[in-house]
């Protein structure tokens, strides 16, 4: 590379201050400087945050416009009333010198962080970088105790000899923490850095009691994983050793928050260190963590899951008063949890109506690999400053081991120089530091919490360590990395080195074997390592989750509404101000809604899931509905949220009517949601298992997209309960339906879900009329029962007649899990039942009513898990000469729900009667493209459904 073409350099080209931009910069700034109100918003908040940079001179004197001193200037010499005079060669040497000690600072915040002491192993060689040495600027050793002025740096001094002032920059930005910031675009933010890490020169100030702190932590974390490694041999349990500091960050944090206000600490975290976490942060009982080990341990779910993915909660004592940590159950997907902890921070913090996020902080602690790696860190940070999934900022740790199972070559791991570069996309403010370090990482810790407080943003703490063990205990790592391991293997260890530096300090020769043997003797009694974790402590946040225990599926709901509230409230959600100008078209759906409310007409589906929302919210309980498109709806059928078409500016003029349903209704939120399937699906999943009181719904734009978000299904939503006891009721709108609109708009891959049900862990249902989903989701929150609820939602039915209601469904009975026949049959002529779900219906009615068939009956299931034994059976009984059974369907044979209900179908089956399929043939894709073809295979599967019993036949 030529050298001439320097790191900071490149960082100019690339910036859009610098390089072909700056004219046009610097007329706009000209332009600003003239008439503020003149620039873009973006700009003028720039140029007005320069306004109160400090000038070259110290001062806070404001900028004026150039051009008219310029053109003085001009004029003046224009007339010979001014005498140009050059420089003299000193003095025009000195203010270069000037100006390259400024750009030497400059490049000190930019790229400074490259020549810090981060690695424990000291592997990699120190990088050239031109900018940070003097005599890239023409200094030479003559110019060292040359004085220039520092006023724009925070060294505590307005001048500085050359000497002191690169002192003081390599201290501060060279040592054991390196800290990224200056691509930040926000000035005081930016300043506020500057001012913490230089007036400090990053250096931890901790007294004699601190440090013995500090050891105690160190020693704990180290003495855990020593006792479970020589207590339980060959174990899994993916050991901290190497990246003990961890706990000591985790014990600043825990105790700063406190003393700076937060009530509560959410942690997202995988496996590395859990145990460690557990035990020396939350402060679980050891002897409960050694059952687990032993196989002693109660078991009380069906399933269960290892130790190290499990979650934990605790009160625990600070200074700033007690504050109750959650640790997130997790999966071994690594990464997975992090929308989830946020979703459970924003539903805490909505409960405590905290809307700057001051009393509940989110924790997410990351791999480095993960964290470069998985798409979901990038998805959740991109939720980070929306409105929908704002949390206050969260504050990210890296356990930076610098190994991913067996990778670790930089050439192979990512592509970024750090494994933290993803969070530059939202500038969130990065602090390096060397696990070695433990007083750095105290200090990295406070800082950045200190930054979440402040601007409630995002930061980073990336401890830089090594992982002492394989990937698990059972690993051999020198098969892959024998330099790397050699290194280890040669390491004493960080609490023997700290111990070591704090004996020559002269806090005790045998300070560090004195805490060792305490902390053993602990752990042979099984004493808790945590004081005081707060036993008896009531958070009146806390959610009370017994209502909704023990409960059945088959509990009945009362979800019927009087006439009277359905006037009244179809009246409230279909009435706007009347200064408010809404669109022609959606002035028609109000219209007919109204009707619709008053008994007029039929009631669509849009208005029925509409009048579920309002009668919810207006008997107390909170509504949060959020996909892409779900204010209006992908298929322009639900209308939430309304636009005033005479609006001047972009973040006023909407009006949402189920807002407005009740003087003391509760919220309904509705958000348009960034362009994201697996982190704002496992957000609401946080979001709900926080709170049972809230109907919780995400909707997918398509049906299709959600396998966008499959490992949140796999790994939360179907397998929760059984593995952690963790029950939620996050509903799932899923549009779905064969309409010749292609592969990836036709399925929401029914059957994925189908083979996820068991254990009566969640409801899948496929509702057909208004009245249906009307029911369905008032009964998702009046009765106890919390479990998922996936909902295969209609396209085309959103505006068929046929599967309109009339307001009489509404103002009594209730979701109904199986459809009786709707023709006018004679049971006992009835030779044939075709039992089907979802849109289908509608073709079958069509058909039969076409061809005057009088002995086929049509029963839909509009529930298919758990399966309604008791309706089915009921509805076959009715017919007593019915000697076939046909399952019809839209999917493919080897897609939908077949696989999974003729088992079922068959155990309701009378002696006598066969079982056949009548649908599209198996498919390697879920639907067909060409329209012709959809349309041939529409008719075939009509025909089978009421021709001779072809194929797959299963006689009972």
């Amino acid at each position: 590379m030529n050298e001439a073409k320097s790191v900071y350099a490149t960082y100019e080209g690339n910036s859009y201050l610098f390089g072909g931009n700056a004219p046009y910069v610097e007329e706009m700034y000209e332009s600003y400087l003239e008439n503020p109100g003149s620039v873009p918003d973006s700009w003028r908040a720039y140029f007005d945050a320069l306004q109160h940079v400090p000038a070259a001179d110290g001062t806070n004197a404001r900028d004026v416009p150039h051009l008219p001193v310029i053109n003085a200037f001009a004029e003046r010499a224009k007339q010979g009333g001014t005498r140009v005079v050059e420089a003299s060669g000193a003095d025009s040497e000195l203010g270069r010198k000037r100006t390259s000690v400024q750009q030497l600072i400059a490049a000190y915040r930019n790229v400074g962080t490259r020549w810090a002491d981060l690695d424990p192993l000291k592997r990699a060689e120190r990088p050239a970088i031109p900018e940070l040495e003097p005599s890239f600027y023409g200094f030479t050793d003559a110019d060292m105790e040359t004085v220039f002025n520092t006023s724009n740096t925070f060294f505590g001094k307005e001048s500085m000899s050359l000497r002191d002032l690169l002192n003081a920059l390599r201290e501060t930005y060279c040592g054991t923490l390196g800290a990224e910031y200056m691509y930040m675009t926000d000035q005081t933010r930016k300043r506020w850095w500057q001012e913490k890490l230089e007036s400090k020169r990053t250096n931890p100030q901790l007294n004699a009691e601190q440090k013995k702190h500090v050891l105690e932590r160190l020693t704990a974390a180290e003495g855990l994983e020593r006792f479970l490694h020589t207590k339980y041999v060959g174990q899994k349990r993916f050991s901290l050793e190497g990246g003990e500091s961890f706990i000591v960050s985790m014990d600043e944090l825990v105790n700063r928050a406190g003393l700076a206000g937060v009530q509560e600490i959410v942690i997202g975290m995988a496996h590395r260190g859990r145990l460690n976490v557990l035990v020396n942060t939350l402060g679980k009982m050891p002897s409960m963590l050694f059952a687990e080990f032993d196989h002693t341990a109660p078991e009380e779910l069906s399933s269960g899951d290892v130790k190290y993915h499990q979650g934990f909660s605790s009160d625990v004592s600070t200074a700033g008063g007690p504050v109750h940590l959650s640790l997130a159950f997790n999966p071994s997907h690594l990464e997975i949890v992090n929308p989830v902890v946020e979703g459970s921070v924003r539903a805490r913090l909505d409960r405590r109506g905290d809307a700057e996020g001051d009393q509940v902080l989110p924790v997410l602690v990351h791999g480095d690999a993960a964290f470069a790696g998985q798409g979901v860190v990038m998805e959740t940070l991109a939720l980070a400053e929306t409105r929908g999934y704002y949390t206050g900022g969260t504050v990210h740790i890296v356990i930076n081991n610098q190994i991913g199972f067996t990778t670790s070559d930089p050439r192979d791991s990512r592509s970024t120089l750090y494994c933290t570069d993803v969070v530059k996309m939202i500038e969130a403010p990065v602090l390096h530091v060397n696990g070695d370090d433990p007083e750095a990482v105290v200090l990295a810790t406070q800082l950045a919490l200190e930054y979440r407080q402040e601007f409630n943003k995002d930061v980073v703490v990336d401890i830089v360590c090594f992982r002492k063990l394989g990937h698990n205990e059972q690993d051999t790592p020198m098969l892959t990395q024998p330099l790397m391991y050699k290194r280890i293997s040669q390491h004493p260890g960080t609490r023997k080195l700290y111990a070591d530096k704090l004996a020559a300090q002269g806090l005790g020769d045998t300070l560090g074997d004195d805490m060792v043997k305490a902390y053993r003797a602990d752990m042979d009694a099984g004493k808790l390592t945590v004081d005081p974790v707060l036993t008896n402590f009531k958070n009146k946040y806390a959610v009370d989750w017994s209502p909704y225990l023990n409960t059945k599926w088959t509990d009945a709901a009362e979800t019927a509404i009087p006439l009277a509230e359905w006037k009244r409230l179809a009246e409230r959600i279909t009435t706007v101000p009347e200064d408010f100008t809404v669109h022609t078209l959606v002035k028609k759906v109000l219209e007919d809604r109204a009707a619709m409310g008053r008994g007029e007409v039929n009631v669509d589906w849009g208005m029925g899931e509409h009048m579920a929302y309002a009668s919810l919210v207006a008997s107390g309980y909170p509504v949060r509905l959020s996909g892409e498109d779900c204010g209006r709806g992908t298929f322009t059928h639900r209308h939430a949220v309304l636009h005033d078409q005479k609006r001047e500016k972009w973040d006023v003029g909407t009006y949402i009517p189920l807002e407005h349903v009740a003087d003391s209704q509760a919220p309904f939120v509705v958000i348009d949601s960034i362009l994201s399937e697996e982190a704002v699906l496992g957000f609401e999943y946080g979001y709900a298992s926080n709170d049972p009181n809230t109907l919780v719904l995400w909707e997918a734009q398509f049906g299709d997209f959600v396998n966008g978000a499959q490992v949140l299904i796999d790994q939360f939503i179907a397998s929760g309960e059984v593995k952690w006891g963790r029950v939620n009721g996050l509903t799932l709108l899923l549009p779905h339906g064969y309409e010749g609109q292609g592969p990836e708009h036709s399925s929401a891959r029914l059957e994925r879900f189908m083979q996820l049900s068991a254990d009566t862990n969640m409801q899948v249902v496929q509702p057909t009329t208004a009245s249906q989903i009307f029911h369905v989701l008032r009964r998702q929150m009046i009765r106890s029962l919390r479990k998922p609820l996936i909902i295969m939602t209609p396209k085309s039915l959103l505006r068929n007649k046929d599967a309109t209601s009339p307001v009489s469904e509404f103002t009594k009975g209730g979701f109904q899990t199986v459809i009786k026949d709707q023709g006018d049959l004679k049971a006992d002529k009835v030779k044939r039942i075709v039992a089907c779900s979802g849109k289908v219906y509608y073709d079958l009615a069509k058909r039969r009513a076409e061809k005057e068939i009088d002995d086929v009956a049509i029963i839909r299931v509009e529930q298919l898990y758990p399966f309604p034994h008791k309706a089915f059976s009921a509805e076959i009984k009715k017919y007593p000469n019915a000697t076939e059974v046909v399952w019809c369907q839209d999917e493919p044979q080897n897609q939908g729900a077949w696989f999974f209900v003729q088992h079922y179908i068959h155990e309701n089956m009378v002696s006598g009667q066969k079982l056949g399929y009548a649908g599209r043939a198996a498919s390697a894709s879920p639907a067909v493209g060409y329209a012709h073809l959809h349309q041939e295979q529409l008719k075939a599967l009509l025909d089978a459904a009421f021709g001779r019993l072809k194929g797959f036949v299963l006689s009972k």
